[in-house]
């Protein structure tokens, strides 16, 4: 076989011009490839977000290890693309490494309270929004010291994660003048204001009410402000390229919606803390 392709140029061609069209097209996992018709998924996920996206077991990238309405949503979004839950891995990410893995084709996709920011769209492409949210404020219920509203964190110990943009959003956006306190993650936020060492958190509402009810678990109570200063519109993040990865999700999301999906879940994990939750799908991002 060998020799005849060396002495055949026409068709040496052919097989040069195969081999290209095989790695413009790629396979499954690598960075060209699309989510959508995809036999497999690796999904980044957050692990320290009670009620959105927390590790409950192992392995570290099992189906069954982690629990939460992004982890639904991410289940959700492999049902409808056609993934069998075998096939389907999950990967903890931490906020700060998301476009990177992303770009790198180390995950396929990121679902894990991935606000979609001008910034972040020039590295990823987002479908959705999935939900927005709204940036809020939780303190302890205990605590003497008066916060009321987003002005009333000047000079107060305020949590900033790494890679979220939560922190920036009320000093530098809001130009409140907190003081930050830096945590490996909002779990460790939660930790920190229980034992005195911070005066508030504040992020998304989900977040915070996922973390209110984690503190009453250990018989800490927290108090959500209920001063929403911001739209935290969660997207699904995915390579640059993936147009028709993009439009696939959006028809997911939009199925959640239409099929009672999204209501039902959104009430089995935030209707206990008292949020006002939106029910209607919200207007999409392009994925051209």
């Amino acid at each position: 076989m060998r020799g005849r392709a060396l002495r055949s140029p026409r068709w040496a061609a052919a097989a040069a011009a195969f081999a290209l069209l095989a790695a413009a097209c790629g396979t499954v996992g690598e960075a060209t490839s699309s989510v959508a018709g995809s036999d497999g998924l690796v999904i980044g996920v957050q692990r320290d977000q009670p009620g959105l996206g927390q590790q409950i077991g192992e392995p570290a990238d099992g189906y069954d290890s982690y629990e939460g309405f992004d982890i639904r949503m991410a289940k959700e979004i492999a049902r409808h693309l056609k993934v069998p839950a075998a096939n389907v891995t999950f990967r903890r990410v931490a906020s700060k490494d998301r476009e990177e893995l992303i770009q790198s084709g180390a995950v396929d996709m990121v679902v894990g309270t991935y606000s979609i920011t001008p910034e972040r769209k020039t590295k990823v492409k987002f479908a959705g929004p999935y939900y927005v949210a709204h940036q809020d404020i939780l303190v302890r219920k205990s605590n003497p010291a008066s916060i009321g509203d987003l002005h009333d964190l000047a000079g107060k110990r305020l949590c900033m994660v790494p890679g979220s943009q939560s922190f920036q959003r009320v000093a530098t956006e809001q130009s409140v003048s907190a003081v930050p306190v830096e945590a490996e993650g909002y779990t460790d936020c939660l930790n920190k204001l229980i034992a005195g060492d911070l005066d508030a958190i504040s992020t998304d509402d989900l977040i915070l009410a996922g973390l209110a009810s984690e503190a009453a678990k250990k018989g800490e109570y927290m108090r959500l402000v209920n001063a929403p200063f911001s739209d935290e519109r969660y997207g699904v993040g995915l390579r640059q390229d993936d147009v028709e990865g993009c439009e696939a999700v959006n028809e997911a999301i939009t199925k959640m919606y239409q099929d009672g999906t999204m209501r039902l879940q959104l009430k089995r994990w935030f209707a206990p803390t008292g949020l006002d939750l939106t029910t209607t799908v919200p207007q999409f991002e392009g994925c051209i």
